[in-house]
């Protein structure tokens, strides 16, 4: 920076050394004095002013505006000024006269010095000295964006007016005047950036106002066949990046509705569908594609998405428009979907065959992966038996749920009932059986065939007796049905409850003999070794009689010798000091002893019984302890004392099962737990 005092004026600029061309000077200019007449002593300069020092005053001037930006005046006191100059090293400025030094103190110099370049246009450096005053810095903006605008830079005006507060609506109305619907949308969408999370109202007025701005940029291409276009294309995204925005994001889901009606007012369908996906409104979407015919969509839309509710509201419709597709998908939802929910769908769609088999196919996916609901499986039953050209198909599922009536998973009186109505014999059998309609299973499967039948009167092996009449059954119908005798004497080889007594009375009075000679004659055999065996049964039984009597007989006389030195085998006490028990097995007790071992093995009414006795035999009659002579009847005490005897001495505590029923009680009984634990504390 250099500055030079001249005849004209001060000129003033930059020192380029470096510089190829033939002058040194860069923005070099020349300032004027005030009075051209008047030239100055000398100059001082400074960032933004020039001091012209005169003999009794200063003239500051603005090397900006060159206009004079003050006067100071001096008296003659100290003498006329001589001379001006700044310290180059601290900056300060130094002024003497004939008799005195004054130091010049500059304060804030650069203060107006963002209206200076605001006025001369140089905006960007207006807005750096305005030194976050925010009232100036809005003037320089306002400034900045009208003059943009009447440049018709429309979009940066807007740009710059989003950052003023001039009003709204004001700024809007401007560019909708001159219908400049682009500048317009970046000032609403600068506008809203500035916006703050709780400004709500003001946020959804401009999105709303921007989508539409959007919308009719849209419509216009579209309406002119341009939607291929590159400009449509670069508007469609522009759009996409603003919905993107985090704040418009929440902004469109809180007000989706609105929103989509909008778009649905300029038929952008495209749009509407997109942003219902990114808002996860998928039902609205798949009712947008049902409603226009679009299934496929609709399913690739519903397949797409997780929320399970949706498979139970759109079912009823995809299954009767793309029944294959719609099963496929509720089959790649495995076990997540409840089958029961679907129902009220599946139902009302069994219209034709593709669709009633379809359903099948679901249901049978289900019910594979143990889906026990009955509703689903009577539902089920109730399509194989509508087909009534495929029963095997109702046969097989009825053999899968098994025999047993409380393990099935249908309702067997439904089941009956439907098959009836639809004439299905062969599963009725099979369900009357499984009901334990054994007679009524038997006759219906005899108007099918005998084989069947026989199968049903197998069934019920628990009963003799009601197999042997479900046989009975077959061999009447075969003999007096088809009369065939041959077949009826097989049933005696088939079923070996079945004689042939039991089958004569329903043959005719005219077929000979010769026809049953061989039954005949096994009967008769079977007979004679029947009583054969009886005869060696009895003979087995008297034999063993005899060897019990014997022993009875031997026992009475057994004796035991008795030691002083036994000890009673639960106390370890000398066993003679007390009643006793002996038995044959040599262990010997107490009475007292055995009784107390004995009574918590017994069942509770024994044990009750034996305290009962216990309690009893002080009080009974001393005196009457033997038996009276010429009678059989026994003392109360003796009565009493056989009744314990019949307890307590039937079996050797060690040796009898009480032990062996033992072994499922616990060592310490529950009532002594807690206090033998803390004794091993």
């Amino acid at each position: 920076m250099f500055a030079w005092l001249t005849g004209p004026g001060i000129f003033y600029g930059q020192l380029n050394t470096n510089s190829e061309e033939g002058s040194m000077f860069e923005n070099s200019q020349l300032l004027h004095y005030p009075h051209p007449t008047n030239i100055p002593l000398s100059f001082v300069s400074t960032e933004f002013h020039v001091l012209l020092l005169y003999s009794d005053h200063v003239t500051a001037i603005s090397t900006l505006s060159q206009k004079i930006v003050f006067e100071d005046s001096y008296d003659e006191t100290f003498g006329k000024l001589v001379n001006i100059f700044k310290d180059p090293v601290k900056g300060t400025v130094w002024m003497f006269s004939e008799r005195a030094v004054f130091r010049y103190i500059i304060n804030k110099e650069e203060r107006n010095v963002w209206q200076i370049y605001m006025e001369n246009g140089e905006f960007e450096l207006a807005k750096k000295y305005c030194f976050e005053n925010l009232a100036h810095l809005d003037r320089v903006l306002t400034k900045q964006a009208e003059v943009c605008f009447e440049k018709e830079e429309y979009e940066e005006s807007a740009a710059r007016y989003a950052e003023t507060q001039s009003s709204f609506e004001e700024i809007a109305l401007k560019f909708l005047q001159v219908w400049q619907i682009q500048a317009l949308k970046i000032f609403l969408k600068k506008k809203l950036e500035r916006l703050k999370p709780q400004d709500k109202t003001q946020m959804t007025m401009i999105v709303l106002w921007v989508v539409e701005l959007f919308q009719n940029q849209l419509g216009v291409l579209r309406n002119e066949g341009k939607e291929h276009s590159i400009e449509y294309i670069n508007l469609q995204k522009e759009m996409d990046d603003f919905l993107a925005m985090p704040q418009v994001k929440t902004c469109v889901t809180r007000n989706k509705d609105t929103v989509y009606s909008l778009m649905a007012s300029h038929g952008d369908k495209e749009n509407l569908i997109k942003l219902t996906i990114a808002n996860k409104d998928f039902e609205r979407v798949i009712r947008h594609h049902i409603h226009k015919g679009d299934f496929f969509r609709a399913l690739e839309v519903l397949t797409n998405q997780n929320e399970k509710e949706l498979y139970y509201t759109f079912a009823p419709a995809l299954i009767q428009a793309v029944p294959r597709e719609m099963v496929d998908a509720l089959i790649e939802q495995g076990t997540t979907l409840n089958a029961c929910k679907l129902l009220p769908a599946l139902i009302s769609c069994h219209n034709d065959d593709s669709q009633a088999n379809e359903i099948i196919r679901y249901l049978e996916f289900v019910t594979s992966h143990n889906c026990q609901d009955q509703a689903v499986h009577n539902y089920l039953l109730s399509l194989y038996a509508q087909q009534t050209d495929k029963p095997e198909r109702l046969m097989r599922y009825l053999e899968l749920q098994g025999q047993e009536l409380s393990m099935v998973n249908y309702d067997v009186h439904y089941a009956l009932r439907l098959c009836r109505e639809k004439g299905l014999k062969k599963a009725c059998v099979q369900l009357s059986a499984l009901l334990g309609l054994w007679e009524a299973a038997v006759d219906l499967a005899l108007t099918i065939d005998v084989p069947l039948a026989k199968q049903i009167a197998c069934m019920p092996q628990a009963d003799d007796e009601l197999t042997k009449k479900l046989w009975l059954k077959i061999a009447q119908h075969v003999v007096s049905e088809k009369n065939d005798i041959k077949q009826a004497m097989e049933f005696l080889q088939e079923c070996d409850l079945i004689k042939i007594e039991d089958i004569l009375p329903f043959f005719s009075d005219f077929v000979t003999i010769d026809h049953f000679k061989d039954a005949i004659c096994t009967s008769l055999q079977e007979y004679n070794q029947h009583i054969q065996d009886l005869k060696e049964e009895t003979d087995e039984a008297t034999q063993s009689a005899e060897v019990i009597r014997n022993d009875i007989v031997a026992f009475r006389n057994r004796f035991m010798i008795i030691e002083p030195s036994n000890v009673c085998c639960i106390c370890d006490l000398q066993l003679l000091l007390r009643p006793f028990y002996v038995f044959p097995c040599s262990h010997k007790f107490h009475f007292d002893c055995l009784i107390a071992e004995l009574s918590p093995l017994l069942p509770l009414d024994v044990r009750e019984t034996l305290n009962e006795l216990q309690r009893q035999l002080p009080s009974a009659n001393g005196t009457l302890d033997s038996i009276s002579v010429g009678s059989a009847t026994l003392s109360p005490r003796e009565q009493i004392k056989n009744d314990i005897n019949s307890i307590v001495a039937s079996e050797c505590l060690y040796c009898g099962d009480y032990m062996i029923r033992a072994i499922n009680q616990p060592f310490i009984a529950d009532k002594d737990y807690d206090r033998i634990l803390k004794e091993w504390e």
